[in-house]
């Protein structure tokens, strides 16, 4: 055995199909493409869930809903949890500085107070929204709302 006579093991290489290269590679005329239809032309490229011309399952279906573009989101937060808030980090002053400090709220959030549950410090609330309920029951407590 020399360099020159070496061959692979039988059954371990398979010649690849040439496709379209004339009758006598048994793969010519259609190319195994079958006969005619999109398919067996170039270039063909169905659409992500075409169905045939079958009333496609997207077109179906009714349309619902609607986003407004100008809708403003604020993260909630309740009386229980300014209370909560400044019994944990012993604040009386909650600002947005303060919340995005100790990670309650991100840097970009609106923060609006809600009047669930119950406060019983006196803060100064500093926030881009208040309910009136949460207003009022701060200034009872002798705390402030600043609206931001």
């Amino acid at each position: 055995m020399e360099l020159h006579n070496l061959k692979p093991a039988k059954g371990a290489t398979k010649n690849r199909k040439r496709i379209a290269r004339g009758p006598g590679s048994g793969h010519g005329g259609t190319a195994t493409r079958g006969h005619k239809g999109a398919k067996s032309r170039s270039g063909d490229k169905r659409k992500r869930n075409f169905e045939g011309g079958q009333m496609p399952l997207q077109m179906r279906l009714p349309k619902r809903g609607f986003k407004s573009p100008n809708r403003v989101s604020y993260v909630p937060l309740n009386l229980e949890r300014l209370q909560a808030i400044a019994d944990k980090y012993q604040v009386q002053t909650i600002d947005i500085e303060t919340l995005v400090g100790k990670g309650i709220v991100g840097k970009n959030d609106k923060v609006k107070v809600l009047g669930g549950g119950e406060l019983k410090a006196k803060l100064a609330v500093s926030a881009h929204a208040c309910s009136e309920t949460a207003k009022k029951a701060i200034e009872d407590m002798g705390g402030s709302v600043n609206l931001v």
